[in-house]
């Protein structure tokens, strides 16, 4: 078994297309072909269902893929200790950071941590957090911000620290009713005509989850994925929606309206836990950890 057949066995599963594999690996396909080929033979398995153009996992291959995956990330952790223990002055941070937060909270901290390791460089992919999460499991991201909600839970193999407690605030035109308002109800934001976020944006599941109880269904007349979008409907009176409170508050035709009850969200850093974390990585959280105003106000940043 051969470190080059892992890979190209789990570029296929992800893309479920031996073209594609090829394509993103940036090698013939009857290459990628033949070793996964091997491999099978090797294993004495079939790892894959070849059905007309179609790709899938066998039951086998479904059992092979959590291997394949630590094999190759405990040979990537000794790669980079093995580097750093050879005194390695360069390093790359790879994350995902949910768009929302990316332009309003993250560019300060970049600078700033740009600034303390010019010698390190970043790497930032904007996600919604569902994804980023998945992507860390996949040994995609080293790290990346995921959302939750107080007493949130987040899967075993994931590693935590909180960094920021946020507000959502009802976000409204200047001329609706709730502008004036010192706080909205949940019962009251509901019965509004919503512009929002699509599935996979934490702030949408949390939300959904926190109106369950009442039993009943937003209105919700337009979704997308784009939050500068958001903002430009609810300007132009399509409708009404949330966004964290550092979002909103820079724009002086829009009113920012809390929830009462008040209503937040934690932001994580999050890697995959039992996997080395890099020199370059721990160096950012410890970074984020210690600007970030969590940390600031005496709360302890542990998940």
């Amino acid at each position: 078994m051969e470190i080059r057949q892992l890979k190209y066995f789990l570029e296929v599963a992800r893309l479920k297309n031996f073209t594609k594999a090829a394509e993103s690996l940036r090698i013939a396909q009857p290459a990628i072909s033949v070793a996964v080929k091997k491999l099978e033979e090797e294993l004495d398995l079939v790892l894959f269902n070849r059905q007309d153009k179609r790709v899938s996992l066998t039951a086998e291959g479904e059992i092979f893929l959590p291997h394949a995956r630590r094999i190759l990330d405990d040979l990537h952790g000794a790669e980079l200790e093995m580097a750093e223990l050879k005194g390695l002055s360069r390093g790359e941070v790879r994350i995902g950071i949910t768009p929302m937060i990316s332009a309003y909270f993250f560019p300060d901290i970049i600078r700033d941590f740009k600034r303390a390791y010019p010698q390190l460089s970043i790497s930032v992919l904007g996600e919604g957090a569902g994804r980023i999460q998945k992507m860390i499991g996949q040994g995609e991201l080293d790290m990346g911000v995921v959302a939750g909600g107080g007493s949130a839970a987040f899967p075993d193999a994931l590693e935590v620290r909180r960094f920021l407690r946020e507000e959502i605030v009802v976000c409204v035109p200047l001329d609706h009713p709730f502008a004036g308002r010192s706080s909205v109800t949940l019962a009251e934001f509901i019965r509004e005509p919503l512009v929002f976020y699509k599935e996979g944006y934490y702030i949408r599941e949390f939300f959904l989850e926190a109106i369950k109880e009442s039993g009943s269904t937003p209105d919700i007349v337009f979704e997308t994925n784009l939050f500068s979008l958001v903002k430009s409907l609810v300007r132009n009176g399509t409708g009404i929606s949330i966004f964290l409170k550092m979002v909103v508050a820079g724009d002086e035709d829009l009113a920012a309206v809390p929830f009462d009850p008040p209503l937040s969200l934690d932001l994580l850093i999050a890697w995959k836990k039992d996997t080395y974390l890099s020199l370059a990585n721990r160096a950012f959280v410890d970074f984020l950890l210690k600007h970030a105003p969590w940390e600031r106000s005496g709360s302890s940043p542990r998940g």
